[in-house]
């Protein structure tokens, strides 16, 4: 199931997957250029197999962050079962539950990362935030060959910080995120904005509160990034297009819903907002 997801798009640059095997370029600590390039494959039972690639063996501390990295990525350190109890007696979500079960809400560990896609997905099709996702990855990050194909690195905020909106705009980037993407690198090279700061809110709405204060991030864009990357499990885009369409196809809707009437469907799914969204978005391809 999560292969799956993660094969959705042929225009992803981030990773890639081939003959069941997942092929990723994994970052570790504090220089850009530190990265363990790993070949991730299914083991024994619900085990996974992570296979360093390259001809030098990685340190302990690459090791261990490479299989952390795996851990994050794949939200491991969360206990489905309540969820799936709660959507099987759920009559929009159990038949999602029945057809995708296993499915772990893939994850964005890098906080730079997952504001980017955020911004750069704002109010446009997945296909095309697929296209600019790859443009501006393989502008500014860097990559290296393996498992066949070039896998890339996110670029630095502080490569983002240092560039003019042009440009970005060059790459078919509308001018206001263009903006949006470089103040937003700036904080995070300025140290005024972390993952660990958000961490540290005393609770989720503290944390949204202090995305949305960021210059282009609206509330969905916050909850977006405390779904992907904070692993916020009450994180709740309530405004995404993509979980409307979903609604209206499991309920064969001649219109999309309302955001009460999402309110109202969403209201025994307290607690696992962001796994009911995911799992929801799934539906539509």
């Amino acid at each position: 199931m999560n292969l799956d997801y993660l094969s959705r798009s042929d225009n992803e640059c981030m990773f890639h997957v081939q003959n069941d095997k997942l092929y990723k370029l994994v970052p570790y600590g504090e220089k850009q250029m530190e990265h363990a390039l790993i070949e991730i494959s299914a083991g024994q039972g619900h085990s996974l197999n992570i296979r360093f690639l390259g001809d030098v063996p990685p340190s302990e501390a690459c090791r261990l962050a490479a299989v952390r990295y795996v851990q994050i990525w794949f939200d491991f350190d969360t206990d489905l079962n309540p969820f799936y109890r709660m959507a099987n007696r759920d009559p929009l979500l159990k038949e999602t539950v029945k057809r995708f079960r296993g499915l772990r809400l893939i994850g964005i560990p890098d906080l730079f990362e997952a504001l980017c896609w955020g911004i750069l997905g704002q109010q446009i099709n997945l296909p095309f935030a697929y296209t600019l996702k790859r443009r501006f990855v393989e502008q500014f990050g860097h990559s290296v060959s393996g498992g066949g194909h070039e896998l890339w690195q996110f670029p630095a905020p502080e490569i983002i910080a240092g560039l003019e909106a042009e440009q970005l705009t060059r790459l078919q980037i509308t001018n206001r995120k263009a903006e949006y993407l470089i103040g937003v690198a700036a904080l995070i090279a300025e140290g005024k904005l972390s993952k660990p700061m958000l961490q540290q809110e005393p609770d989720f709405a503290a944390a949204v509160k202090r995305l949305t204060a960021i210059r282009g991030i609206g509330p969905w864009t916050a909850h977006y990034v405390c779904m992907r990357c904070l692993r916020v499990p009450s994180a709740f885009p309530i405004e995404d297009v993509g979980l409307h369409n979903a609604i209206k196809l499991m309920l064969s809707m001649e219109r999309k819903p309302t955001l009460d009437e999402i309110r109202q469907l969403a209201q025994a799914w307290t607690g696992w907002e962001a796994y009911a969204t995911f799992y929801l978005w799934r539906m539509l391809y």
